[in-house]
This record gives C-alpha cells, sequence and structure tokens, in this order.
C-alpha cells in the first residue's frame, strides 16, 4: 500500500520522524507534487490507531512554512546577528570542504567536531553523519540529551531496554503513568488508556510534579515534589511488603534478593517518604494497596521524572514496584519505558562502525559549551575544537548551560557549519548555512521507541528551492574531503534494504509494500517469563550502576556513581536549594513544541501564547507577584525573564517553565536553559533539565 486515492485526492503513507515515543505512522494528503494537505494518524497501524498530535496535523504550516531555509548562505556579519549573502552549493560546499582539509592539516582531525542529535529520527538522516565521523576520525559525540538518565535506571533493574507491548495497556485494569505527560509528549499512550478506560472500566494513577494534561485525565493523582519519586516507590514497596501484597513466590523465582529488599525497605515509611515527597502517608498507603490489589497494573514510565541528578536511581525504584507484585505475569501488567532495545539493529553500513579507530575522543553533548570554552577536561587531552559540522539539533536553544553554549559559539576561530531547516538561534552563529529536507521530501526508515513497529516513511513529495538531504549533503562532503566507505555511495532506500537484511528482517521491498513490520517479541519474552535480562535471569533489586552506565554512555561511567544507591532509595543530590535559591525549577514539554521544534510554527506559537512562569498562588503573595507580572528567574548560571501565571496544581517552592521558546521570544534573548547546569550526573551523565535551584523576583 504506496498512495491510494480517497475523495480524489492522493494520500501517501509515512511516519513522523520527531524525537517522540509515539512514532506515528501517518496518512498525508497531497495536493501536489510539491504541496501536502491535512495529516492524519494512520488507522491501519495497531499502535497509532488514527491518532496524531496537533501540532502534527498542522504539519502543513511547518513544511510550507514562508521562513524555510531554501538556498546555501554565507556569514556577512558578526555571529549570532543572523546575517548572511546567499551564495551556491558549489561555492558553499568547496568552501566547508576547504576549511576542514586546513584544519585538519593544522590541528589534527580531532579538532573537527560533527554535531547530532534527534531532530528526525530516522537512522539514515540521523545517523549517517556517524559514518563521516568514522571514515575521517573526527572527534566523536556522545549524545547525552534525553535517555542517559533513564534507560541505565531501567536497565539496572530490568537488564534491557524494552518491556511490555504497549498496546497491552487496553488490557490493564490499572495504569500508572509515572513521570511523563503522554498528553503533550506522546499522545498515542492516551488512545491505549481510553480504550481501557472505556471497556473494562480501568483506572489511571498519574504521579508528575505537576497538574498536567495527564494528570487531569487521571482518575487517582498524586502530586510529589521534583527528585522525590525514589522515596515515594521506596514507601510504596513497604507498604506492599507490610500488608501482604508482595507475590512472593514471584520474588524468589524472578529477582535477585527480595529478602535484602524487604530489610532495607523496613524503615521506608509512608512517614519517612511523606517528609520528603510532601504527599500525606495515608495517600501513599492508599497509592501503593491500589497496586498490590490490581494483578494487571502497567507502569508506563516516562522520561520526566528522570532527569534530574538522582534520575537514574529514581527510574530504578520505580521500576522495582511491579517486580514486587509480580504484576509482569499478567497480561496487561509489568512495565514500559522505551522498546528501543529490541530493535537489535546491524547500522555498521549507516553509521561506518567498521571504519571507526580506537583511541579517538569522544565528548558529551551536554557539555558542548565546556567544550567550545576550551576546558580541559572536556576536551580530554585533545584539541580545542576548530570547526562544527551540525544537523538535526539546535544547542544554542536546547544545550544546558546556555551561556556558556553562546559564549563558545561566538568564538572567532571557530568555523561552524549548520544544515537546517530553518534559521535557528544556532544558525544564525553559522559561517555556513545549508537549507535542509523535511521528512516528506526524503526516504528512510524509523523505530517506534513508545511501541513496536519499524516502518517506512517514503519521500512524498518534491523538497523547495534548493533543499537537500542529510544523506546527500554527508555524501557530498565526504567526497571533498577524502571519506570513503560504501554508504556514501548508495542511495538511501538502498541502505535501508542493506541495514534491514544485516538485522535480520525482511527486505525493503516488503517494508515498501506493507508500511511497518510489528516486532513485538512474544508474551513469555515481553513479560520476562523465562528470565530478565541480565546473565542469572533476574530482576535485579541490587543495582550495579557501572554496568548499567554501558547500555547508553560512550564514555564509561561519569559522575559520582558511588552516590547512587545500591538497593532502591531516596538519594539527596538535587540542584541545592537555600535561602538563595529556594525555588524548585523544571523545564517541561510545553504541549506544540518538541523541544525547538515547531516554535516556529503559527498554530503552535498562537496556542502557546508567551513564555510564562506557572508559580502556586500561595508563593507568588509571598513574592508581591500578581498574574501577569514580568518576573526573573535566575541562579548562579544566568537569569530568565518570563511572565508569572498562577497555577496551583504543583506543591509550594516548585515552578513551571513550559517549554522549549525560542530564545528571542524571552525579554531579554535569554532562554531557559540558561538556568540548566551541564554537570554529568551518574551513572552516564546527561541533561538535568528539570533539576534547577532558582530565585524569582519582580522584574
Amino acid at each position: 500500500m504506496n498512495i491510494h486515492t480517497p475523495s480524489n485526492i492522493k494520500t501517501g503513507i509515512s511516519v513522523c520522524p520527531h524525537d517522540c515515543p509515539s512514532a506515528c505512522a501517518l496518512e498525508v494528503e497531497l495536493l501536489d507534487e510539491r504541496t501536502i494537505g491535512r495529516v492524519r494518524g494512520a488507522k491501519a497501524n495497531s499502535y497509532t490507531l488514527g491518532v496524531v498530535c496537533e501540532k502534527v496535523s498542522r504539519y502543513a504550516e511547518r513544511i510550507h512554512h514562508p521562513d524555510r531555509l531554501l538556498y546555501p548562505l554565507k556569514r556577512t556579519g558578526k555571529k549570532g546577528s543572523g546575517t548572511f549573502a546567499r551564495v551556491s552549493w558549489e561555492e558553499a560546499m568547496a568552501e566547508v570542504a576547504e576549511r576542514f582539509l586546513t584544519i585538519e592539516k593544522e590541528h589534527g582531525s580531532e579538532a573537527i567536531w560533527p554535531f547530532w542529535y534527534a531532530g528526525t529520527m530516522g537512522l539514515v538522516m540521523r545517523d549517517g553523519i556517524e559514518r563521516l565521523t568514522h571514515a575521517k576520525s573526527y572527534s566523536r559525540m556522545y549524545g547525552s540529551f534525553c535517555v542517559s538518565l533513564s534507560w541505565p535506571g531501567y536497565a539496572a533493574g530490568v537488564g534491557a531496554i524494552r518491556g511490555v507491548d504497549a498496546r497491552e495497556m487496553q488490557k490493564s485494569d490499572l495504569i500508572v503513568v509515572w513521570g511523563g505527560n503522554p498528553v503533550n509528549t506522546q499522545v498515542n499512550v492516551m488512545t491505549h488508556i481510553g480504550i481501557a478506560k472505556k471497556t473494562r472500566g480501568a483506572n489511571v494513577a498519574c504521579v508528575d510534579i505537576y497538574d498536567t494534561g495527564t494528570m487531569k485525565q487521571a482518575d487517582h493523582k498524586y502530586i510529589i515534589r521534583p527528585g522525590t519519586d525514589g522515596a515515594l516507590a521506596c514507601a510504596i514497596m513497604h507498604v506492599l511488603f507490610r500488608d501482604g501484597f508482595a507475590n512472593r513466590d514471584y520474588l524468589e523465582k524472578y529477582t535477585d534478593d527480595p529478602r535484602g529488599l524487604e530489610a532495607h525497605l523496613q524503615t521506608k515509611t509512608p512517614e519517612w517518604a511523606a517528609a520528603i515527597c510532601g504527599l500525606a502517608p495515608e495517600r501513599i498507603v492508599e497509592f501503593a494497596h491500589l497496586i498490590g490489589k490490581t494483578e494487571r497494573c502497567f507502569f508506563r514510565l516516562g522520561y520526566g521524572f528522570t532527569r534530574g541528578r538522582n534520575g537514574s536511581a529514581n527510574m530504578h525504584a520505580v521500576t522495582c514496584i511491579p517486580a514486587v507484585t509480580g504484576a509482569w505475569l499478567h497480561e496487561g501488567g509489568g512495565a514500559l519505558h522505551s522498546a528501543s532495545g529490541m530493535y537489535r539493529w546491524n547500522k555498521t553500513l549507516i553509521s561506518g562502525k567498521d571504519l571507526a579507530k580506537p583511541g579517538i575522543r569522544v565528548m558529551d553533548q551536554s557539555r558542548i559549551g565546556q567544550v567550545l570554552v576550551g576546558n580541559p577536561h572536556d576536551l580530554r587531552d585533545g584539541p580545542p575544537v576548530k570547526t562544527l559540522f551540525i544537523q538535526n539539533t539546535n544547542p544554542v536553544s536546547v544545550a544546558p548551560e546556555q551561556n556558556v553554549v553562546k559564549q563558545g559559539f561566538a568564538r572567532d576561530d571557530l568555523f561552524t557549519v549548520v544544515h537546517e531547516q530553518f534559521m535557528t538561534e544556532t544558525a544564525r552563529y553559522a559561517d555556513i548555512v545549508l537549507p535542509a529536507t523535511m521528512f516528506l521530501e526524503h526516504d528512510d526508515i524509523y523505530q517506534g521507541g513508545g511501541h513496536q513497529h519499524i516502518m517506512f516513511g517514503r519521500k512524498l513529495v518534491e523538497a523547495p528551492g534548493e533543499c537537500r538531504s542529510n544523506h546527500d549533503v554527508i555524501c557530498d562532503l565526504a567526497s571533498r574531503v577524502g571519506a570513503e566507505h560504501e554508504g556514501f555511495t548508495l542511495t538511501p532506500r538502498e541502505i535501508i534494504d542493506r541495514t534491514l537484511k544485516d538485522s535480520g528482517r525482511r527486505s525493503l521491498e516488503d517494508l515498501d509494500r506493507e508500511n511497518w513490520f510489528d516486532v513485538q517479541p512474544d508474551f513469555e519474552a515481553s513479560h520476562f517469563l523465562k528470565g530478565f535480562a541480565h546473565a542469572d535471569g533476574k530482576f535485579h533489586f541490587r543495582a550495579d550502576w557501572r554496568k548499567a552506565a554501558g547500555v547508553i554512555s560512550t564514555m564509561g561511567v561519569l559522575g559520582p556513581v558511588d552516590q547512587l544507591p545500591v538497593l532502591p532509595d531516596h538519594v539527596q543530590i538535587t540542584d541545592p536549594s537555600n535561602e538563595d535559591v529556594p525555588f524548585r525549577l523544571a523545564t517541561s514539554p510545553a504541549r506544540t513544541f518538541l523541544n525547538s521544534s515547531f516554535n516556529e510554527t503559527p498554530g503552535s506559537r498562537k496556542r502557546e501564547g508567551r513564555p510564562n512562569l506557572m508559580i502556586h498562588p500561595d508563593d507568588m503573595a509571598k513574592l508581591g507577584i500578581a498574574e501577569g507580572d514580568l518576573v526573573i528567574a535566575g541562579n548562579r548560571r544566568g537569569q530568565v525573564r518570563m511572565h508569572a501565571k498562577a497555577h496551583e496544581g504543583q506543591q509550594r517552592g516548585v515552578v513551571i517553565a513550559e517549554s522549549i521558546w525560542p530564545n528571542d521570544a524571552f525579554e531579554d534573548g535569554c532562554g531557559i536553559n540558561s538556568l540548566v547546569g551541564s554537570d554529568q550526573p551518574a551513572p552516564a551523565g546527561g541533561g538535568a533539565f528539570h533539576d534547577n535551584a532558582v530565585w524569582i523576583r519582580a522584574a
């Protein structure tokens, strides 16, 4: 099924490429060879089920936006000014290649840093930049923005990054959405929850730090203080053991140290946890009993609650709960954080790992500011970075410690190339800007993060202007700088076909015909009924944090790993609050932005309004701040001006800035990540975006 024609309008089948676990299968109206109409979720896909988020449903706003980059540009003004002149592709690429070769000759190959992330989740267009990196022995990048805190926490217990089939939420009697807001960030979770509520009368419990759109739809609401999920999880397990809800037969067969865990939890009472997380003891008992009495209890674990310095420990603690109850035994029970670990791709052709030489330095994405200002720790005994080549990310907006990032990008001796769709904050600092295609303008292959499909996103329309795909630009640059690899000679379709076959899957011909492959393992494998993914087959209450870091980190263990608890616990290693910085700030995702994508589209800008800081009314009264007042939030890293918005749906002392707004949407041009630290939390680093101590005052 490639293209069909209902109501005389051609409809193409594709995949949303954005960094969302839903990875929706799409039906796209094709008005002509260059123009799309409406975008819908694909009804035939058993996870998408015809549903798509509002921002993607309006994708015509984005792909046909009048501000899209259409031609190569060369900087003519000061760095950061956004002043450029149009040049030809030949002129742009010739200059890029010349500068690359000169810098390599004068400073060594590691002075060049290809920098990328998840602006597209397509394997060919996202990961192909690594083929150039390996072929030329350029500095490598450790991608730490997103999963570096959550994945080690999940793997510490389960042993792998996979879990129960997401569609089993339809068979659940209790769905616990912990630390995620799928109404904003993965709408299809709500589709399957809705089916469970309608067909089974299922209940939904939500744990978060404020009253999100998801929590508004929950039957049981638990609003806690940021970074205290481990305490709540321990108290829940204390009650499960104490009140007879622990499945002792399951524990003996499937877990590593149930007796040690029970003894450890003796002091982790509801009263102990209440003092930490701010939830009343009786509510903790109520929640524990709700979990304990429900066999078909599905834990849908988000990313948000892990984006703090104790995030990995919190994930591990929460993941232990269904192991105590034995919920994994039942259809509709168990846990899912991400399905990413089940695909087992062989991406050698895409990423060129067969050319990777030992000893080439790896630098932390979240530390890009410190790298660019020459911090020796971050340069890892290598040369200064003299060249950045950027695809699929916007670090001057999204990276932590933004003021330092801007300082680094402003260096006169830094040659920066940005391949982008819009004139982002990062593109404004570039010396050369190259116009990029969008997902409907090239072929690629995708996997679900929150589900189990491999999907083909085919080219459906022609690109505007002179836009070129990531693959085309990488191959062109490779030919100019002397990089050799088979992947540079193949088309995206040829690479997709080979990658499928190298990974033990069926061919692209089959995928093109069927649109997606359902690759969910069977029930026993998905529920770990033949053993968890550790060597001993057990779920591990005792975390080996050094081993867990290995599921994601290409830099080894990062951060003070000895501070993390071996058994589930609350660990107080968050950004320290005190009289000077008494408020806890989380930069939670807005509904119609996705990182810094969509913040240029009219529909999203209208929906979000302006950058606001959500403050409890009692805190506003104490600060002498009224609704709509301009306020300043600050800490040692910077200051950000926003408008105050009264919001009762969080505990006192907690403030929320739903983001990411463009920097220039703020009064002083300083975006919210000016307040976020770039230190590397244990065990594998990562962006602690929701773990910030700040002061607040009227502007």
